[in-house]
């Protein structure tokens, strides 16, 4: 099978677990997960079949919505419920306060990973690191918070939140970063990824619905189609005589498209397709005397 399954990553399963489970699910080798979630989290984790796993690093970059359940006056090793706690403060915070605080988190920033998180250094991850009782430096990394909502506060020391954010974005590390503005410390005890990209909660397949469905020979029933996974990116159509070139790869210039979705710029992606109407790839928009589509990320 070719295309992109949303599965519900349940709690206690590691995105890596999740794809060793799929695999034996769909009886084939070739599948790869969108982007960790860390095993205490849960919610949405596409993963990405045969073909479609030339496409992860493009569901990855796409935007993440996260649920999650901050503890406030309490600071841990990890940001999150999982670790030691460093620090326990007295909690006296108004709802009105905890409001501007989250307002004020919107935008882009730089943001620094947490030690216990899967990124390398040097070819080790830093939570071994961590876990080995050493901290390295890491490097900010620019992130934006497009959203950020308080769903609901629990007085005195619980606060619910609702984050749209761009890829990489941790938010242990942003429920930490608010409690440092509120003065009294702060942990993340609960995530859940709600969205990642156009994969949402609420078309996401649960470990034991897809073992069900397999069994039953419909695995293909939860299976979004890769066109269907680019939707978001506009489509060009070649000519036929532009239908060698598209398979070899080769540059398309302008004369030979046959049509377009809508007036596209440079620097674009869009959906590459032959005259048949098959789905080749992705192309970046490029100009030199004329403009010209540049493959990407070949599909065949």
């Amino acid at each position: 099978m070719d295309g992109i399954i949303n599965v519900y990553k349940e709690k206690g399963f590691t995105s890596h677990d999740v794809v060793a489970v799929m695999r034996k699910i769909a009886n084939q080798k070739k599948i790869g997960h969108t982007g960790t979630l860390d095993p205490e989290a849960e919610g949405v984790l596409p993963v990405c079949l045969g073909k479609a796993t030339k496409l992860a690093d493009y569901i990855m970059a796409s935007e993440k919505q996260y649920r999650a359940m901050v503890r406030l006056g309490i600071t841990t090793t990890t940001e999150d419920a999982g670790g030691e706690v460093l620090e326990e403060r007295a909690v006296d915070v108004t709802e009105e306060e905890l409001q501007k605080a989250l307002l004020s988190m919107e935008g882009e920033q730089m943001q620094v990973p947490p030690m216990y998180s899967a990124l390398k250094v040097n070819g080790k991850k830093l939570y071994e690191l961590a876990r080995e009782g050493k901290e390295v430096e890491r490097k900010a990394r620019k992130v934006t918070i497009f959203g950020i909502r308080l769903l609901q506060f629990l007085p005195p020391d619980r606060a619910e939140i609702l984050v749209d954010c761009s890829k990489g974005t941790y938010i242990r590390t942003l429920c930490a970063d608010l409690g440092k503005r509120l003065g009294c410390g702060a942990h993340m005890e609960t995530l859940l990824r709600t969205k990642s990209g156009r994969f949402t909660l609420e078309n996401a397949c649960s470990l034991e619905e897809l073992r069900t469905l397999a069994a039953e020979n419909r695995l293909e029933e939860a299976l979004l189609s890769m066109e269907e996974a680019l939707m978001q990116y506009p489509a060009v159509t070649v000519q036929p005589r532009a239908d060698r070139l598209m398979a070899n790869g080769c540059k398309i210039f302008a004369p030979h498209w046959k049509q377009q979705e809508e007036t596209l710029t440079l620097g674009q992606t869009v959906r590459g397709y032959n005259s048949q109407g098959h789905l080749m790839g992705l192309y970046t928009v490029e100009e030199a005397e004329e403009m010209f589509l540049k493959p990407q990320k070949m599909l065949l």
